[in-house]
C-alpha cells in the first residue's frame, strides 16, 4: 500500500478522472443538444402567438388611442422581440464545451435573459412617460367598441395560452429562460386586463382612467424585469448555488471520509450543479481507495441534490 499524495498516484487519479470526464461531458453534451432543441421549438410556438397577440393590441390602439393598449400593444411587441433574441441564446447555449468555454455556454441563456429586462426597460420608461404627461395635460379620453373588447379579450386568450405552455415546457425542460418569459407573458395578462378597463372607464366618462392605468401598467413592467433580474444575476456571478455547510454535511456522511477543507458550489441556467469538494482521508490510503471515494461524494450529492457533476479532490489527513 502506497501513502496518499505520491506523484505516481497523483498521475494515476488524475488520468482516470480525466477519462470519466469525458465520458460525463460527452453524456452532457447529448442531453444539452436535446434539451436546447426543445426550448427552441418552444420558442418558435411561443414567438408566432406573441407576433399574433401583438398585431392585435397595435390594431385596437391605434384604433382607440388607448395608452394602457398601447402599452400592452408594445409590451407584446417586445415579446416578440425578445423570443428572437432568446432563440439566438439558446443556440449558442447548446454549443459543446470547447478549450475557450470548458465549462459550456450555457451562460449565454442566462444572458438572453438580460436582453428580456432591457426590453422592459423601454416599455416601462415610455409607458410611464406618456401617462404622466397625459395627467399633466389636456386630452381626448379614448373611443372603443363592443369589436375592440372582443379583440382584447382574443389576445387575453392567446397570452394565457402562452403562459401556460411556457410554464410547462420550462419545468419539463429545466429552462429559466423559459420560466422568465412565462413569467414575463403573465404580466402580459393583467395589462390586457388593465387596458380592457381602460377603454371601459373611458367609455363611462372617466377622462383620467387611462394615463392612471397606464403608470400601473408600467409598474408591472418594472415588477416583471426585476424578477428576472433576481433569478439571472446569481447564475452570471457564479452565486453560492448550496451552502457550504450542506455539502459539507452530505459528505461527512461517507464513511472514511476524516473531514472537509472546503466545499463551494454553482449551478446552471438548468438547474444543473457544479460542486467542487476537498475531502481529508487517512494518509495511508491507496490510489484505488480514494478513487472510491470521489466516486461515493459525487453519488452522494447527485442523491441529495438532483442533477451534479462533482469535482472531488483528496487529501491526507
Amino acid at each position: 500500500m502506497t501513502p496518499l499524495g505520491q506523484p505516481t498516484q497523483d498521475a494515476a487519479m488524475d488520468a482516470r478522472a480525466q477519462s470519466e470526464t469525458v465520458r460525463t461531458d460527452g453524456g452532457r453534451a447529448d442531453i444539452l443538444a436535446t434539451r436546447s432543441a426543445g426550448v427552441r421549438r418552444a420558442l418558435l410556438i411561443v414567438l408566432l402567438l406573441n407576433a399574433l397577440s401583438a398585431a392585435i393590441k397595435v390594431g385596437v390602439g391605434a384604433r382607440t388611442g388607448a395608452l394602457t393598449v398601447l402599452g400592452a400593444a408594445l409590451e407584446s411587441l417586445l415579446d416578440t422581440l425578445s423570443n428572437v433574441v432568446a432563440i439566438f441564446a439558446v443556440s449558442v447555449a447548446a454549443r459543446e464545451p470547447d478549450e475557450g468555454h470548458p465549462y459550456g455556454h450555457e451562460k449565454f441563456e442566462t444572458l438572453g435573459t438580460l436582453g428580456i429586462v432591457g426590453f422592459l426597460s423601454i416599455s416601462c420608461f415610455e409607458l410611464l412617460r406618456r401617462s404622466i404627461a397625459e395627467l399633466t395635460g389636456s386630452h381626448e379620453p379614448p373611443s372603443s367598441s363592443g369589436i375592440d373588447a372582443l379583440l382584447l379579450l382574443t389576445s387575453l386568450g392567446v397570452n394565457a395560452f402562452v403562459v401556460t405552455f411556457e410554464r410547462r415546457r420550462g419545468r419539463a425542460l429545466g429552462s429559466a429562460l423559459l420560466m422568465a418569459d412565462a413569467a414575463h407573458t403573465a404580466s402580459d395578462i393583467l395589462v390586457t386586463l388593465l387596458a380592457m378597463a381602460s377603454l371601459a372607464l373611458s367609455h363611462l366618462g372617466f377622462v383620467r382612467a387611462d394615463a392612471l392605468l397606464g403608470i400601473l401598467v408600467a409598474l408591472i413592467i418594472a415588477w416583471s424585469g426585476y424578477q428576472i433580474l433576481r433569478d439571472s444575476i446569481p447564475i452570471l456571478v457564479d452565486a453560492s448555488a448550496v451552502d457550504a455547510a450542506r455539502l459539507t454535511e452530505i459528505v461527512r456522511t461517507i464513511p472514511g471520509v476524516a473531514g472537509v477543507r472546503s466545499a463551494r458550489s454553482r449551478r446552471t441556467s438548468s438547474g444543473h450543479l457544479f460542486a467542487e469538494v476537498t475531502i481529508l482521508v487517512d494518509g495511508a490510503t491507496s490510489v484505488s481507495a480514494a478513487h472510491d471515494f470521489t466516486d461515493d461524494v459525487e453519488r452522494a450529492i447527485e442523491r441529495e441534490l438532483g442533477t451534479a457533476e462533482a469535482i472531488v479532490h483528496v487529501e491526507p489527513a
